[in-house]
């Protein structure tokens, strides 16, 4: 059965410099937007700010939708990858609460788009895509009768 992974990740920008995770992949330092896995039971905007906290302790939520990237990874896992816009009015310091996460970092665009080590194309792809200036609304990604209960009709009922 095809199930492709869902992933959230968000451009954060304050002072013309971008946030940016370092963390250990297969031995390597990598570069990454503070992202990760969809969990159970949580939106992809709380997914999202819940990533963001995890990852560089910052506590904000996502001001705009970007894009939707559908990816194959070099290794054929398949991703939906929500990205999404926070901008700050100044950079602001940050504390990792993740393990996995090493050190998050503000930097210059061009670094981060020339770097060798960042942990998938789709990092700078997401840095070209916040520069084109396109935001959506967060209403775009609604959650249909969010969260489920019990009370509402089964799919079946209507």
């Amino acid at each position: 059965m095809f199930k492709p992974h869902v992933t959230v990740a968000t451009v954060v920008q304050a002072e013309g410099h971008f946030l940016v995770v370092e963390e250990m992949v297969r031995g390597r330092a990598t570069w990454n937007q503070p992202a990760g896995h969809l969990e159970a039971n949580e939106t992809l905007l709380q997914a999202a700010a819940r990533e963001l906290n995890e990852e560089t302790g910052l506590e904000a939520v996502p001001q705009a939708f970007l894009r939707l990237h559908q990816w194959i990874a070099p290794d054929n896992t398949p991703f939906l990858r929500f990205l999404f816009a926070l901008d700050l009015p100044k950079m602001l310091p940050t504390s990792p609460q993740d393990r996995d996460i090493d050190r998050a970092l503000w930097l210059p665009p061009d670094a981060i788009i020339g770097a060798k080590k960042l942990r998938s194309p789709l990092v700078a792809e997401s840095l070209r895509i916040y520069q084109q200036d396109v935001r959506y609304p967060l209403e775009v990604l609604s959650a249909f009768q969010w969260p489920f209960s019990e009370d509402a009709p089964a799919a079946d009922a209507w």
